[in-house]
């Protein structure tokens, strides 16, 4: 990503809109698939001493070697009244939504400082990528009104658009933050799933498909506010984007909400994230309504959605031609985010399934990065590696040891898909 500079060419090229006249440039050579993981419990992220129950799968999760953690900041949780500063240190139990083992920690502060830990003692990888969503109440652009309509469109007041002077102070604090924890944020994404009514809302006037999306338009001013404090050397990673292939009442899809963004945003940076869940095989996209959590994920890595996400980023004409970070992936129920099967021939085909989807995604030079979301599994959305009361590794697992260890995907067919 080049993310200054590209700044720079939109601005140069504002009147003419950013890359509308230039070819995009060859994809670089492949480099190795990046691995990452998304875990919030410093237990399971720090080196050295942690709580025995948590010491054995601190070591699993370290034997994946993450190059990238990523570290969701829930903005409303820790900054809820106005006039006083963020609580990055606030107080957590370390338990999975009141599930043991728990481990009391100091919240975002503990994360940065476990990260920043093992890059101090010289251990590649573990690098922050840092998500925002959650706006406060006193924080929001405008008083929180909901799209009219109801049902499938009613939304969360957490979804709405934050003040553009609010959001840069947040930002600020949050970088002052992870320098003095030992962990500096090169990655940056402004805003988490801003197609999805959960995070950015309301996405459309009224609540009906063929009502034209507003998302992308208030997720750029979210991205300029970030842009307006962008210090060197920091980059961002554009969209964050639930995996949607088509319109919903209550969603964008992936590919409208990239139509819809100026070019001085689409071109802010060549690196766009994706979501893309890994289904089990028979279940497919028009089987899913509504705007579930895991988009519209299928059995072989989403490769359509894929191809429509590169083509309408393609069609903006920037002058770099984007790659693509998997940013939560993983694999779980037949419809990732619902009920997981647990027995152990499901397990095995739920470890097949990502293996397929990891091989895939070696194989393509313009996808960059996979993070697994998550490694303790969290109840309400179960697509983790090991079980919230950690008691059990699940299969799928070995996938993304194997994804780990090697850039060559010749034999990953052969990868051992045992039920944990």
């Amino acid at each position: 990503m080049r993310g200054a500079l590209a700044a720079l060419l939109c601005a140069a090229v504002a009147v003419g809109g950013c890359g509308s006249e230039v070819d995009p440039t060859p994809v670089p050579a492949r480099a190795p698939l990046a691995i990452g993981i998304t875990e919030g419990n410093p237990a399971l992220l720090a080196p050295g001493t942690v709580p025995a129950a948590f010491a054995p799968w601190r070591d699993q999760l370290a034997a994946l070697r993450p190059r990238y953690v990523r570290v969701l900041v829930d903005w409303e949780k820790v900054q809820s009244q106005p006039g006083t500063p963020p609580r990055f240190d606030l107080p957590g139990d370390g338990c999975m939504r009141g599930i043991p083992p728990c481990a009391p920690n100091l919240g975002i502060r503990d994360v940065l400082r476990a990260l920043g830990t093992r890059r101090a003692a010289g251990q590649p990888g573990w690098e922050p990528v840092v998500v925002l969503y959650g706006t406060p109440a006193w924080a929001a652009r405008r008083p929180f009104a909901p799209a009219p309509g109801g049902g499938d469109c009613r939304v969360s007041s957490r979804a709405r658009e934050p003040d553009p002077a609010a959001y840069r102070a947040f930002v600020e604090a949050l970088r002052a933050e992870a320098r003095d924890d030992g962990a500096p944020i090169r990655w940056w994404a402004p805003w988490n799933e801003p197609n999805h009514p959960a995070f950015l809302a309301p996405q459309r006037a009224r609540c009906a498909a063929d009502s034209p999306s507003q998302a992308a338009g208030r997720y750029a001013r979210i991205v300029r506010a970030f842009l307006a404090v962008q210090e060197r050397g920091e980059r961002i990673l554009l969209g964050e984007t639930a995996g949607y292939d088509a319109p919903r009442a209550s969603a964008s899809s992936v590919a409208e909400f990239i139509s819809g963004l100026p070019r001085d945003v689409v071109c802010a940076s060549s690196t766009w994230a994706q979501h893309v869940y890994v289904a089990q095989p028979g279940v497919v996209a028009d089987d899913w309504s509504g705007a579930p959590l895991a988009g519209d994920a299928d059995a072989a890595g989403s490769p359509a959605l894929l191809t429509a996400v590169f083509e309408a980023l393609d069609r903006r004409g920037c002058p770099m031609r984007h790659r693509i970070w998997l940013t939560e992936t993983g694999v779980g129920g037949p419809r990732p985010g619902r009920d997981r099967p647990t027995g152990d021939a499901a397990l095995r085909r739920q470890c097949q399934a990502m293996v397929a989807a990891l091989a895939r995604w070696r194989r393509d030079p313009r996808i960059a990065a996979a993070l697994q979301y998550s490694f303790r599994e969290d109840p309400a959305f179960p697509v983790g590696l090991a079980d919230a009361g950690l008691t059990r590794r699940y299969a799928a697992y070995a996938a993304w040891l194997r994804g780990a260890t090697t850039a060559d995907d010749s034999s990953a067919g052969t990868t051992t898909c045992g039920a944990g």
